[in-house]
C-alpha cells in the first residue's frame, strides 16, 4: 500500500512537466517535417489567404499591435511558429482555429505559406513607439540582445530566431511583456532568464528602439505597393502598415479643460 502511494504521488508530480512536454514535442515533430520538404509557392498564395483577413494581403499586419508584420520574417521562424500555436505549445487563441489541419493543411502547406510570406516586401511604415529614451534603448539592445537577434534585428535563420526590424513597436511591447511574465510558453528561455530585471522604462526604451531599426532597402516595398496576388481584396485608400483600417485607428486623447 504505501508503494502504491508513493508511484501515485510521483506520477502526480511528473504529470504537469510531461504534459506540458507533449506540446512541444508535437510541435517540434511537425517543424522538422515541415523543414524537410520542398516549399511551393503558387499553393502558399493559397494558403496565405486565410492569414489575409487579419494580416493583411500585403502581410504588414496593424500599427495598433493587434496583429504583427509577417512579411518578410524567416520562413524558418514561421514554421516554428505555426507548428507552435497549432500543438498548443504558444497560446494564442485568435490564431489557433486558423492552424487546424482543416483550414491550413498539413505539414506542406505550412511550408509552402512560410516560404510565400517570408518572400512578401515589408511595410516601410511600421508603428514606432514614442522616441524619448533612445539613448538607453539603444544601450540596452547592444548589451542584451545583438547576440541573438543581430546588430540589425536581422534573426537567425538556422535557429529560427526571428528578425524584428520592420515590427510594430505595439506588438512587440506586448510580446515582450509576455516573456517576461512567462506568459508567452514557447519563449526561449534565456531570454526569459535575460530580461527578468528589465524595468518598465527599460521595456519601452529598448523596444522603441527596436522599432527604429529599418529593413535591408531590398526588402522594403515601394510607396504605395500592393500585394497584386490579392487585386479583388478591398482595401481603405490609406492604408500603409494597416494604418488605415478602422481597427488601427485610435482616438486622440482628451486634453484638460
Amino acid at each position: 500500500m504505501r508503494k502504491f502511494i508513493i508511484a501515485a504521488s510521483l506520477v502526480s508530480l511528473l504529470a504537469p512537466a510531461l504534459s506540458a512536454a507533449q506540446p512541444a514535442d508535437d510541435a517540434l515533430r511537425e517543424y522538422e517535417q515541415a523543414m524537410n520538404l520542398t516549399p511551393n509557392h503558387e499553393n502558399g498564395k493559397k494558403v496565405y489567404k486565410i492569414c489575409a483577413v487579419c494580416h493583411t494581403p500585403e502581410g504588414w499586419g496593424l500599427e495598433s499591435g493587434a496583429y504583427p508584420q509577417v512579411a518578410g520574417q524567416l520562413s524558418t521562424v514561421l514554421i516554428k511558429q505555426l507548428s507552435d500555436i497549432r500543438a498548443r505549445n504558444r497560446d494564442n487563441p485568435t490564431m489557433l482555429p486558423f492552424t487546424s489541419p482543416q483550414l491550413l493543411g498539413g505539414a506542406q502547406e505550412i511550408a509552402d505559406v512560410a516560404a510565400y510570406i517570408s518572400k512578401l516586401p515589408m511595410s516601410p511604415y511600421n508603428g514606432v513607439g514614442p522616441g524619448n529614451d533612445l539613448v538607453l534603448g539603444e544601450r540596452l539592445y547592444k548589451d542584451n540582445c545583438v547576440e541573438c537577434h543581430g546588430e540589425h534585428g536581422e534573426g537567425i535563420l538556422d535557429d529560427h530566431i526571428p528578425l524584428i526590424y520592420g515590427q510594430h513597436y505595439r506588438y512587440l511591447l506586448r510580446q515582450f511583456e509576455w516573456i517576461k511574465n512567462e506568459r508567452r510558453r514557447n519563449a526561449d528561455k534565456k531570454m526569459v532568464k535575460q530580461i527578468h530585471g528589465f524595468t518598465h522604462r527599460d521595456i519601452r526604451a529598448v523596444l522603441d528602439y527596436v522599432s527604429r531599426i529599418k529593413p535591408p532597402k531590398e526588402k522594403l516595398a515601394e510607396p504605395g505597393w500592393r500585394n497584386p496576388d490579392f487585386p479583388k481584396f478591398a482595401r481603405p485608400a490609406n492604408l500603409h502598415s494597416g494604418a488605415g483600417y478602422s481597427i488601427d485607428k485610435r482616438p486622440p486623447r482628451p486634453t484638460r479643460p
